[in-house]
């Protein structure tokens, strides 16, 4: 019965990180960033996630796709331990904010 327990945490668990990288992807597709270029910013040690490249294939296009905000995404990545990533999410806001002035 335990195990049954930790099986169904650890799904749970790999849902909801999928879900988490499938809202910052489509940030990025609103921003007009590229998702693979900006995780090699925040981890440059680090291989391109595959589950990345597979999200997408599943976000709509910025015309149709309805707007994440930026603290949300924020709150989101800070959750599952991305920190780095938050901090590169952070600074492109910033640019994108100083460049509309």
């Amino acid at each position: 019965m335990n195990r049954e327990i930790e099986g169904k945490v650890i799904a749970n668990y790999k849902e909801e990180e999928e879900n988490m990288i499938l809202v910052f992807v489509q940030w990025c597709v609103n921003h007009e960033i590229d998702p693979s270029a900006l995780y090699q910013i925040a981890y440059p040690n680090q291989p391109v996630n595959d589950k990345i490249h597979a999200a997408l294939d599943q976000t709509v296009p910025k015309a149709e796709a309805e707007q994440i905000p930026d603290d949300l995404l924020m709150e989101i990545l800070d959750f599952f331990g991305n920190y780095e990533l938050t901090q590169a999410v952070y600074e492109e806001v910033k640019k994108k904010k100083k460049s509309n002035y």
